[in-house]
């Protein structure tokens, strides 16, 4: 069984049963919609991270003043903007689902609020957040669930990963704890927080980050397959402070949520794709009212996070942004525009950059080929210790 034949069959309401990690799956993926206009929050897009935060004290203003619009999902569904409205790596699947959630007597009347987007190419930002919350027929099953937006297709998402491994926090990063803070005080008291990939990593930093009043009120944070944090960045006296509400899944052969190091515990899911295309909730298969587990990572998500891990801790402090930026140089002297072409490591794309750094400045040249080549070598080398 898969996310859609949960939606489909699940009748309880959240009054009957609490918001599961099939839930948070579900939602963090709706989180790829793109509300401008339907979603009630933030003034639509931003370009920049100053008008954001102004939006979001705009936004906080409101709450104050008990006038906080919301929406259902019935109400995306009748904007009819279909063109444009779905991001994400499965954009098709995300409109199937919202059609699943329309229908859906658990999900149907959640309300959706406080919508906030951020793309700015120049600053490496891209982010995204959506909030739902459930006012039942008992208070006390009162709840809100905020979800961070994950990677899309673009590259400035994609850079934005890449920063995070270098100089954290990056923007994104920032602005998810003061999403967090502004608006989750003004919210149902049961908080949940969540993302996928790298939403995953903007959820669980807001709740590391943020003031204890706010963390205090977190139910669960949920992580599905995002990247972990910077060695050191992160410590695990911090996580401490949310031990045993942090919930972190990846599949069996993860790949994104092999990126950098994070001291919660991991559950493994079973999925019905192979290599990449396990990063998509939608091939998680599901048991009852929760994931299928699997007994633990396969081989090669061993060996991703083993050699990625080796590989950033041979680049110097000073090499690691000058890597990266050459990268994103020669990716975009390629002529490539979707990332995944390039980080699934599709042989044409991937072709098409490295002919593009060979041909390009001698700085980028001379910084982006030796750190590729030390790659291969360290990915080589660990693959045959494996045999």
């Amino acid at each position: 069984m898969d996310l859609f034949s949960y939606l489909e069959r699940e009748l309880a309401t959240f009054d009957e049963r609490p918001l599961g990690p099939v839930d948070s799956a579900a939602l963090s993926q709706i989180c790829m919609v793109d509300g401008v206009g339907v979603i009630p929050g933030a003034s639509g897009h931003s370009t920049d991270a100053p008008s954001q935060s102004r939006a979001i004290g705009r936004l906080t203003e409101r709450w104050r003043a008990r006038r906080v619009p919301s929406v259902r999902f019935c109400d995306l569904f009748r904007a009819e903007l279909f063109e444009g409205m779905f991001r994400g790596l499965t954009p098709e699947r995300v409109k199937h689902e919202l059609a699943a959630l329309v229908a859906s007597p658990r999900f149907r009347d959640l309300r959706l609020c406080d919508y906030t987007s951020v793309m700015d190419g120049a600053a490496h930002v891209q982010f995204s957040a959506t909030t739902f919350v459930w006012h039942g027929r008992r208070r006390d099953s009162d709840f809100a669930y905020m979800a961070f937006r994950g990677t899309d297709n673009s590259l400035v998402g994609w850079r934005e990963n890449f920063d995070m491994a270098v100089e954290p926090p990056v923007p994104a990063q920032r602005l998810a704890v003061d999403y967090l803070e502004d608006v989750a005080r003004h919210l149902p008291a049961r908080l949940y927080v969540g993302g996928h990939s790298k939403g995953g990593n903007l959820a669980t930093y807001a709740a590391l980050r943020c003031s204890e009043g706010i963390r205090a009120r977190i139910e669960r944070v949920f992580d599905h397959d995002g990247p972990g944090f910077k060695p050191g960045f992160a410590s695990a006296g911090e996580f401490e402070r949310l031990a045993g509400r942090i919930h972190r899944t990846v599949p069996e052969e993860s790949v994104v949520g092999m990126i950098m190091e994070t001291p919660a515990p991991t559950l493994v899911v079973r999925s019905t794709a192979r290599g990449i295309d396990q990063h998509s909730i939608f091939t998680w298969e599901v048991s009852g009212d929760d994931f299928a587990y699997a007994d633990g990572l396969s081989d090669g998500a061993l060996l991703t996070h083993d050699v990625l891990a080796e590989w950033l801790d041979s680049l110097t402090d000073a090499e690691e942004p000058r890597v990266v930026e050459a990268l994103f140089r020669a990716i975009d002297a390629s002529g490539v525009t979707d990332a995944r072409q390039v980080f699934s490591g599709d042989a044409r794309p991937v072709a098409l950059v490295v002919e593009a750094a060979r041909t390009m400045s001698h700085e980028t040249r001379d910084v982006l080929v030796p750190a590729l080549s030390r790659l291969a070598a360290i990915t080589a080398r660990r693959a045959l210790q494996r045999r």
